[in-house]
């Protein structure tokens, strides 16, 4: 019995022990004993450290000249009216004319591009027509139509030949760089995405 009790308070002793130390004596910032540290310390350098390793003490480097990131398609045509053009002699669409990519191009098409080129691609968006924000009563502001797809319109392009005539380089272009009130798209298509959108407004011009 004497030995259980000796135990206990040796037990005992250690908790309180273990007990005060945690809690500090209020004029340190120490937490005591720190378990598995490396378990949240990171080994990897953070970019914005100073960083040994390079000549520049640095840990964010510029990409070496000539490399693509992962997952990015270098496109290899400038916003110029001179490679807008070599693009619509250049490029044609990689993707296989498919029902399932066709109609994948026409669901981006409705919700990327319908809202200005309308629904059947003849300039006719809702943004192009006169508006009312009821709750307000008030009249939004009307953006100018964008020329017509459609061979029956026979609308030109402002870049010259007619829209019903665009290429598919010519219209990838446009779509990755914008053109007059029309931004780019590239950050919300991906190249693929915009090569289906593509599929999809030929198939407008016929109209």
């Amino acid at each position: 019995m004497n030995k259980i009790k000796l135990l206990s308070a040796v037990g005992t002793a250690v908790a309180i022990a273990v007990v005060a130390a945690s809690c500090g004596d209020q004029t340190t910032r120490s937490t005591g004993w720190e378990f598995s540290r490396n378990m949240y310390d990171p080994i990897g350098y953070n970019p914005d450290q100073p960083n040994a390793n390079f000549k520049d003490g640095k840990t964010a480097q510029i990409p070496p000249a000539g490399t693509t990131p992962v997952g990015f398609e270098r496109f290899p045509y400038s916003a110029s009216n001179e490679d807008y053009e070599r693009a619509g002699v250049e490029l044609v669409n990689p993707l296989v004319h498919t029902a399932e990519n066709l109609e994948q191009g026409k669901a981006l098409y409705q919700v990327y591009c319908a809202v200005c080129h309308g629904p059947e691609g003849h300039g006719d968006g809702s943004i192009t027509k006169d508006r009312t924000l009821e709750a307000e009563s008030r009249q939004l502001e009307n953006f100018p139509p964008p020329p017509s797809y459609a061979r029956s319109d026979s609308i030109n392009s402002s870049r010259g030949g007619r829209m019903a005539d665009l290429t598919d380089g010519k219209i990838y272009h446009t779509i990755t760089y914008g053109l007059n009130m029309m931004g780019s798209h590239a950050s919300q298509l991906s190249p693929e995405e915009r090569w289906k959108v593509v599929m999809y407004v030929r198939e407008l011009q016929k109209n």
